[in-house]
Order: structure tokens, then sequence, then C-alpha cells
């Protein structure tokens, strides 16, 4: 099949093809490495930094994808076992589905429980995964299953966990000392544990207390090289009878950090808005930094009428700030009108936990670059 060329080369928000994708030949080596000699991974760096692109590019190599099963599972939005249990089983099959194995005939008849799930489509007389999260009876029998299911597999599986530290907030006891022996007990599997909240993620793997300690090799991820990333951008331009002055992409990797998902978004927009055979210059800058925040503006209308008033307060005061240090002193309180340090520590709290502001040291910014900008020209 003839690769489908997006209208756009600098694609967002999924993985394309590798001549879409910059760099990061390291650290794909790395986890080809680590994989291929039996080491699990834990993945941890900061969300819209590429992790889930990266994890992507690797399972694309050519090693991978011939010789292994791979999964990637995005837990991010769930709260229990049931919620993983059912991603889980989904994206096995779903992965499964367009394959005629041995190993695909055998998925309802180990994983017993997810029966009621399978599906013959009216129209097709193709099998299906009805399954609705209230049709897990049993989510622990659930898991034995699927484990025994991927032992059995005909080829080793690569199995990605997104968010892997939603584990630790799930309203069951022990998830995290279940997981890991069901794991440590699957010899068929290769496991990345992939997860933003870098407190929470070392916690889980470097503190001996914990069930999943020293269970995994630990692996950053930084942003990619200005001059790197800035070659990449020029030579989709050039492909595409387009040029683009490199100040125009310094410029964005500095203001956004080089964190790549802001970055494309920009680059993106630019991108559309260059003719044929025209040139990406400086002042397109700000058309396009507006066009992007538009798009996105009644997402952050929702957001904010969510917001309880006292987070909204301190949410637009640290967008107002840029980089907000001291945020419980007696200037900053003053400055926006606050009641109490109490009040901002409070609020604080549920910003971070709700991952709308992310605290490096003894300071703070709003996470999304964009919505830091909406702030703190709209209010």
């Amino acid at each position: 099949m003839s690769e489908l060329l997006p209208n756009n080369p600098f694609v967002v928000g999924k993985y394309v093809a590798e001549r879409y994708f910059c760099d990061r030949k390291e650290e794909t080596e790395f986890l080809i490495k680590q994989v291929k000699n039996g080491r699990n991974v834990a993945l941890i760096a900061p969300r819209r930094i590429g992790k889930s692109d990266l994890i992507h590019h690797f399972f694309n190599q050519p090693d991978i994808k011939e010789n292994y099963h791979v999964f990637f599972v995005d837990i991010y939005a769930t709260t229990s076992l049931s919620e993983f249990v059912y991603r889980l089983g989904k994206e096995i099959y779903e992965q499964l589905k367009p394959r005629s194995t041995a190993w695909k005939e055998k998925f309802f008849q180990v994983i017993a429980s997810l029966r009621v799930g399978f599906k013959l489509d009216s129209m097709t007389g193709m099998p299906t995964f009805d399954l609705r999260l209230g049709d897990i009876q049993s989510p622990q029998t659930t898991l034995d299953e699927i484990f025994a299911y991927i032992n059995e597999a005909d080829k080793p599986c690569i199995i990605a966990i997104d968010e892997f530290q939603q584990i630790g907030s799930y309203a069951e006891k022990n998830v995290e000392a279940l997981l890991r022996t069901k794991i440590q007990r699957c010899q068929k599997a290769q496991f990345i544990f992939s997860g933003s909240k870098r407190h929470m993620m070392s916690n889980m793997f470097n503190s001996s207390s914990k069930p999943f300690y020293q269970s995994a090799i630990t692996m950053g991820l930084d942003a990619i090289p200005i001059e790197t990333y800035t070659d990449f951008a020029i030579r989709l331009f050039e492909e595409n009878d387009r040029h683009l002055e490199p100040a125009v992409v310094r410029e964005i990797w500095q203001q956004y950090k080089g964190y790549t998902w802001f970055v494309q978004m920009m680059m993106n927009e630019l991108f559309a808005l260059t003719p044929q055979d025209g040139t990406c210059h400086s002042g397109l800058l700000a058309e396009a930094r507006r066009n992007v925040i538009l798009s996105q503006e009644n997402s952050y209308k929702d957001l904010m009428s969510n917001l309880p008033p006292r987070q909204k307060v301190i949410l637009q005061a640290i967008a107002k700030e840029g980089i907000a240090q001291n945020i419980t002193s007696s200037k900053f309180i003053k400055k926006y009108n606050i009641n109490s340090a109490s009040s901002v520590q409070a609020a604080v709290k549920n910003l971070l936990k709700d991952d709308l502001v992310t605290q490096e040291d003894n300071t703070y910014r709003v996470y999304d670059f964009f919505f830091s900008e909406w702030l703190s020209t709209a209010f």
C-alpha cells in the first residue's frame, strides 16, 4: 500500500511516518537495545514533549515491526482497574483484528470473560469488539486471562502503557502490586511505562518501598536540539516548494522551550500561511499565533467556565506572570487581589493535579503555552 501523504507535513497529534518525524535517533536506539535485552523501560518526561510519538516511531522500526507484536495503551483518562483492563483488552484485540493468525483466533477462547463483547457486524459479518465497561464483572479475573493470552503469543510482545502514573490514583488498593506481579511473571512481553508526572513516576520506580522498584530502566526525554529541529523544518518546507527563514524556527523553539507539540502546532500553521514558492518569515508569526489560539478558544472558555472562582483567579495570575515565583508572598497576593496565602496553596494544589499548571523548582507556569497566552490577554 502506498504511503498516504499529509497535505501539511508538520503533523500534530499522531505518528504518520519516519519522514515526518524529527530525530530521536539515540532515544530510539536506546529503546531497541533495552527491549532486545529483555529490559522494561520507564520513560519519564513532561507531556507534549514527544513521548508517544517516540514510542510509535520505535514501534515502526523494521526489526521491531517484523519481530514483535506491539500495543500502545493510553490510560490517562482511567480511574479504576476495570477501565485499565478494558483499555488493555481492547487495544490487544484491535491491533490483532486485521491479522490472520492462530493467536488472534484464540483471543476469546483464552479471555473467556470478554466473550460477552464478541459480536459479528451485521453488514460485513466481521467480528467486532463491542464491550462496555459494565461488562467487566471481575477485572482481576480478566487481567489474569489477558496475561495468560499474552504468554501464548506466537512472537514476543511490546506493551507501552502511556501515563502509567494513573494506576497510583485508582480507587482499588494494591493495583501497583497486582500489576507488578502479573508483569514479572509475563514471559512473552516487555513493557514501556510512559509517564508525565515526574515525581509520581520516579517514586514508583526508584523508591524501595514501591512494588515497581528497580523493575525498569529509567529514561528521560529532553527537547529536540534547536539546530536539529531547524534543519528538519527547513527540509519539509523545501520538499514542498516553500522556503523558511531559520530565525523563525529559532524564535518558536525558544518561546515554547522546545516542547514538540507546541512547536509543531506553530509550524503547521506557518506552513499553511506560506504560499507555494513563498518564504515563511518572522512577519507571519503574530498571525500564526493568533490563529492557533483562536482555534482553541472555545475549549479554553469551556475549561474556565468549569473552574472554581479561586482557581480561576490564581490561574489568571500565573498566566500574567508567565513564570510565577513566590506565589504565597504578600507582594503576589496584593498584586492580584487574592485573599490569603492559604487560598493560593489550595488552588495551586488542584491546578497541579489537573495538569493546568506545572511546577519547576519554586516556579509555576500554565502548562499549555497557548492557553497561557490566551489567559494573559483575555482577562
